[in-house]
């Protein structure tokens, strides 16, 4: 099955990643009252793996305010995050929601994957939707091909052989397609430098949705946006999801997550 591949991320938005970066970590101060309103949750487990590269350090201030409200989020443990160069992932993740899932007394485990680590997301409750309540990815290139990430080049010099040959490429091709059942969130923005929008987000249902914030891709943690829309998400009961409502003054910080523009 091929992926469509788009261009990747203007450069001026790559080299801006820096810059946007710290001022979205600066915006945390500011946002501080609004964050402290976000929705709380009811202590069922979430699992919040990070992006390629990454490692639990990238997620810890995410973690701490899900927690803050509630909300139960755990960090994957399972070192940094460098994809296919770590196939053993593959067995390790089913593990690791196993673990959460009887811990918490067989309730089901939201899956929060930043980047690649939403790709893995999606793929578990592909294997495992007994297990999982909902996946939120915050742009992860999961609807399309790796080629059309910045950080492609960087991934195949530390392969030993490209990313499509990869074993665990035709899994991460299921990644992609719709969630047999489970509800799912795309955050992404167009703005990105990483990973370009159309790859990050998916065709609406009455169980999948997208919410567009503005912003960067190394952000994606620490935007306050990000970080509300993540809560909200993660509040609704297991058999009461609901799309992203923009009502009042949601509708002036994200966008309308208008997908025509997909084909593009």
């Amino acid at each position: 099955m091929s992926e469509p591949v788009y261009p990747r991320p203007d450069r001026r938005l790559v080299l801006a990643e820096g810059p946007r970066l710290l001022a979205e970590m600066a915006s945390l101060v500011p946002a501080a009252p609004f964050l402290a309103q976000a929705p709380r949750g009811d202590g069922h487990p979430v699992l919040v793996m990070p992006g390629f590269g990454g490692s639990d350090t990238s997620t810890q201030l995410l973690r701490r305010f899900l927690n803050g409200l509630g909300h139960s989020a755990e960090p994957w443990n399972l070192g940094r995050n460098l994809g296919p160069g770590r196939p053993e992932l593959i067995a390790q993740l089913p593990e690791r929601l196993r673990e959460l899932y009887e811990a918490s007394g067989s309730r089901k485990v939201s899956l929060v994957g930043w980047s690649l680590g939403g790709v893995y997301g999606r793929l578990l409750a592909h294997l495992h939707p007994d297990m999982v309540r909902q996946v939120v990815t915050l742009g992860s290139p999961f609807a399309g091909s790796p080629r059309s990430t910045t950080v492609y080049p960087i991934a195949r010099r530390l392969m030993d052989r490209p990313v499509e040959q990869m074993p665990v490429n035709e899994l991460r091709l299921l990644a992609g397609q719709p969630l047999p059942g489970v509800p799912s969130t795309a955050v992404f923005s167009k703005t990105d430098g990483v990973v370009p929008w159309q790859i990050a987000s998916q065709q609406p249902t009455e169980i999948a949705d997208n919410v567009e914030v503005f912003g960067s891709h190394v952000g994606l943690g620490y935007n306050p946006a990000v970080l509300y829309c993540v809560a909200d998400r993660l509040s609704h009961p297991e058999n009461g999801w609901q799309p992203f409502q923009r009502s009042g003054w949601k509708g002036a910080v994200y966008g309308a997550a208008r997908l025509e523009a997909a084909a593009a």
